[in-house]
């Protein structure tokens, strides 16, 4: 009765009017048992409650949801009704959630790991957990395209930048890369484009970390490229190397801890054309000469050592910095500062033309992401502890590293390196074969196994004096010693074990924003002021086809920071992360079940990754039957630009496909492709959801000679967007494909057939798999299937309402779309109005903008997921119905031009209560002549205040309409100097 009384009587809202009286929980029905769990989570993450949905339905001319996906998703690709259920895949409540995710916790062994490798147990402060690792507002946004909206978040990644200019001593770095591994690879590949593709041999030093190597060894298949792993420096007295050298790779410090002077191997490299690209640790770099100051040309390596928990291998945004001749062939995105239009300094992404949707097959790179959230946790820290705590944070981990070489040499080791910063190896062969290593571990303690004779020993800010004098006592106890080491017999280092040549002598991090930040209240105001000049998914829908923007659930993100998960080491032994193993192993059978497919990993760290993953897979298993000639991929021309660089990497060579005026495949082209290309066919990559005759092609393309048609799907679920990373971007295959999926050489697989490593860590970003294995575990089979029908009848009820006003693109027979929905703007372009000036107005109205201009350059591409309730969705459509009404007024003469709502847009605070509101005059060109400056055709209350809710919930952009070809013209990807900031 009382559910009745709930849902009775409710007034249907009028299009500008969102204060419903009361409001149900979406798909709530009665208890079957008063036992029965009720924090399910299907009823809070799915956002229509049953009387929107059924309201939605009628408005569409439905009287069941069953009815409309008939008539919505094609019936050759419709799964039964019954093959995703509760049964197949149970629901667990946020409760029982919490007591298996706690459960599983506590079988992940907490041993202290000195593993060391590229992995490190970070310390994060907990100002930057609690505001910005666990923050809605730093963990939900998108990436930056739209700078006006996202002015924090770009000038946190500038400071990143800075950080990593500042520390290596390089000309300019990028916003961050996926992990180490994949970075140096990016470098392989950047060196071999310098030398014009014609010298194909990439030297590695046999001092690069062992994960590095892998992911190189199956990106240089791909390319063709040479790969030798020897030591460096004997390697270029071979002349047969010298004369075909694109580029050599090392360590800094090497994976065994040792500090090499590279000075000559740089100028002997340089003499043949190559470049020399160093793998580094930015906190060894607070001691360290920088690579930029003895010859380095790319230097990368992994920031998560800056307050970034080790995660099981991540995410982890990796650093990528290069000499400024090399800074337009650099990959991943890149933050610079330009002006807008009232010419005030303002950040964006610079140098777009880079990215793949534009170069597609001629690209060498698919990154077209980055690890934002992660590289702002990092800047955080260094903005933190500035240059002063930074080096006092190193000085400590040297010291403890002296201090323990001192100990344990009292007891008869060796220490083989004799230089270092962190990082020992140690002849164990007095106490036996593996007697420390083992010792160790009966302690909880976690050495690096060189051999039975050798162990590694890293150290990092999270040891203390208790933990020291224990790793200390086990070498004692192993070595015979009866009695135990306390603190008082710790000797302190006197001098630095870093070879005078080698330590470093310039200073770092001397701009402001590093050095004032230094109290937990200034910081937290900092982080605060930046995150309140984004737009993220704490004030608005996000509705940005392709990306899939819906909050992560609170309940799903807890788990990530417990440090039974956080804290693991990735190459922890396999009985000390049984809890990890079995979430890995579930998220991937469930993975299974969703798509139907055989088996599936988790190894690739984002979206394009899994294809470059899955492309691999599917050329080592043509070489195993012994058809390798197969190197042709079909793919539509409708792709995401990643599609065809993934293919490129892998080795394959690109075919397009055509798209029909209806946005479906040719067919006829598909088919004419693939007879023609029949013996060299490998695959057909294609993104089945943007088809809407997809389930045909498929049904088609068996009969077309198409070896392997869809083998791999790479996919989101719920993983935080994080303003541009992090991600997981898992591949399922059919079983045939199975053997061949990615090894990795901590954990390796179990077919002798898999291919090299895709990434650094074995299972990837791991700690954010914990997202999405909460997100389906709490959904269970039934809210799967509920949250996809209502993400389709959300986008199909947008599509109803804007139809009127817009051009949808791309329906079926019935006039319904898929998630996605397509609004074509080309019939305003002939008055003066672009896909821009519609996106940068509809950041008055508080929302950020769909995705822009892509797949067809004129068109929004829509997605409002099934997570937004009918008001949001409602309050989307309404703003975008009143600017069709104001690009109506530009259109019929009652606005000028170049002077309305839309081409002046946003509308800034400052904007809005400046004294020159009369005086219009974009304020690009350095001077602007009175005869220019017009007044605005409208007030300032249209401007700001379009539409009556706005007055109650309106987000100020923190700039106006930045000018993209100044900032690229004129690149600075740094912050502002002292000097600058006076001037200013």
């Amino acid at each position: 009765m009382a559910l009745a009384l709930r849902y009775a009587l409710r007034a249907l809202p009028s299009p500008l009017t969102f204060a419903r009286q009361s409001r149900g929980l979406a798909t709530i029905h009665p208890q079957t048992s008063l036992f029965a769990p009720i924090d399910t989570f299907s009823e809070r993450h799915i956002g229509p409650d049953d009387d929107e949905a059924s309201l939605m339905l009628s408005k569409l001319g439905y009287k069941s949801i069953d009815a409309f996906i008939a008539a919505t998703v094609p019936p050759k690709i419709r799964i039964p009704a019954n093959s995703l259920d509760s049964a197949s895949i149970p629901s667990l409540s946020e409760t029982e959630l919490y007591a298996r995710a706690r459960e599983l916790g506590t079988q992940n062994k907490p041993f202290k790991s000195y593993i060391g490798m590229g992995y490190h147990t970070a310390v994060v402060p907990p100002v930057i957990l609690r505001n910005v690792m666990e923050n809605p507002a730093w963990y939900t946004p998108y990436t930056p395209y739209q700078p006006e909206i996202a002015q924090g978040r770009l000038e946190s990644l500038v400071n990143y930048q800075t950080m990593v200019t500042s520390l290596t001593s390089m000309d300019i770095a990028n916003a961050s890369l996926l992990d180490e591994a994949t970075a140096a690879a990016e470098g392989m590949v950047m060196a071999f484009v310098s030398a014009n593709q014609k010298k194909r041999t990439f030297l590695v030093d046999s001092g690069v970390l062992p994960q590095t190597i892998s992911v190189l060894r199956l990106r240089a298949k791909g390319f063709g490229i040479n790969l030798v792993v020897q030591d460096a420096f004997t390697a270029l007295e071979e002349e047969r190397f010298r004369e075909d050298l694109c580029g050599v790779l090392v360590q800094y410090p090497d994976i065994n801890g040792s500090i090499k002077d590279y000075c000559s191997l740089a100028d002997s490299v340089h003499a043949t054309g190559g470049l020399v690209v160093v793998a580094t640790d930015l906190l060894a770099l607070a001691l360290l000469k920088p690579p930029g100051e003895w010859g380095a040309d790319i230097v990368l390596g992994n920031s998560a050592r800056f307050g970034v928990p080790a995660g099981y291998g991540g995410p982890h945004a990796a650093f990528f910095a290069v000499t400024d001749k090399l800074k337009r062939k650099m990959p991943g995105r890149l933050i610079g500062r330009s002006r807008d239009t009232t010419g005030q300094p303002a950040y964006r992404l610079a140098l777009q033309t880079r990215e793949q949707h534009i170069r597609r097959e001629k690209a060498t790179s698919n990154i077209c992401t980055a690890q934002a959230l992660l590289a702002n946790m990092a800047a955080m820290y260094a903005i933190y502890h500035g240059a002063a705590g930074i080096r006092r944070i190193a000085v400590k981990v040297h010291g403890y590293t002296q201090a323990f070489k001192s100990a344990i040499e009292s007891f008869g080791y060796r220490v083989e390196n004799t230089s270092f910063f962190d990082t020992l190896t140690i002849d164990t062969s007095l106490a036996g074969p593996d007697t420390v290593y083992n010792v160790a571990l009966s302690a909880n303690i976690n050495l690096r196994k060189i051999d039975e004779k050798r162990v590694g020993v890293t150290f990092d800010e999270s040891v203390n004096p208790n933990d020291l004098v224990n790793l200390v006592n086990v070498f004692a106890s192993s070595a015979g010693s009866a009695s135990k080491v306390v603190l008082a017999d710790m000797k302190q280092p006197l001098q630095s074990a870093i070879p005078p040549p080698l330590r470093r002598t310039s200073d770092f991090l001397p701009y402001p924003v590093f050095n004032k930040h230094h109290s937990e209240t200034e910081m937290l105001r900092y982080i605060n002021h930046l995150a309140s000049k984004d737009i993220s998914l704490v004030h608005s829908m996000i509705p940005l086809g392709s990306c899939t923007m819906k909050l992560n659930s609170t309940s799903s993100m807890i788990p990530l920071t417990w440090p039974e998960f956080s804290n693991v080491h990735p190459f922890a032994p396999r009985d000390q992360v049984t809890g990890y193993d079995t979430i890995i192993k579930e998220l991937e059978q469930d993975l299974c079940k969703i798509t139907g497919f055989y088996a599936a990993t988790l190894q690739p760290n984002s979206g394009a990754a899994g294809e470059y993953a899955g492309l691999c897979v599917i050329r080592a298993y043509h070489e195993s039957r012994g058809e390798g000639h197969r190197n042709i991929c079909l793919i539509p021309l409708s792709a995401h630009g990643t599609n065809p660089a993934s293919a490129v990497m892998a080795g394959l060579k690109v075919v397009s496909v055509k798209v029909l005026a209806d946005g479906n495949l040719d067919l006829d082209d598909l088919k004419a492709k693939a007879e023609l290309h029949k013996d060299n066919l490998a695959a057909f990559m294609v993104r089945l959801h943007r088809q809407q005759r997809g389930g045909a092609a498929i049904h088609n393309a068996n009969r077309l000679h198409i070896p392997l048609l869809l083998a791999f799907l790479s996919l989101v679920c719920k993983i935080p967007h994080g303003g541009g990373g992090p991600g997981v971007g898992p591949i399922c295959v059919a079983e045939h494909l199975a053997p061949f999926l990615p090894s990795h050489h901590v954990r390796p697989a179990e077919s002798p057939l898999a291919i090299d490593a895709t990434a650094a860590a074995p299972f990837g970003s791991a700690s954010v798999a914990l997202i999405s294995w909460a997100y389906i575990k709490m959904l269970g089979g039934n809210g799967l299937s509920d949250s996809s029908k209502i993400a389709l009848l959300n986008a199909n009820y947008m599509a109803s309402r804007l139809s009127g006003h817009y051009s949808v693109r791309y329906t079926n027979e019935n006039k319904r779309v898929a998630h996605e929905l397509l609004i074509d703007l080309g019939e305003f372009a002939k008055s003066g109005l672009k896909v821009m000036d519609f996106a940068k107005r509809l950041q008055d109205y508080g929302f950020h903008p769909p995705t822009c201009s892509w797949p067809t350059s004129t068109c929004m591409l829509i997605e409002p997921t099934e997570s937004e309730t009918l008001e949001e969705l409602d309050r989307f459509c309404d703003a975008m119905i009143q600017i069709r009404k104001e690009a109506e007024d530009v259109v019929t003469g009652k606005q000028p031009r170049d002077n309305n709502l839309l081409t002046n847009a946003p509308h800034t605070m400052t904007v809005i209560a400046s004294d020159d509101w009369n005086r219009y005059g974009f304020q690009w060109a350095e001077i602007i002549l009175a005869s220019n400056c017009l007044a605005r055709p409208y007030s300032r209350e249209t401007a700001a205040y379009p539409l009556p809710w706005l007055k109650e919930k309106k987000f100020w952009p923190a700039v106006s309409r930045i000018d993209d070809a100044y900032g690229d013209l004129n690149l600075v990807c740094e912050c502002p100097s002292v000097e600058e900031l006076a001037s200013a």
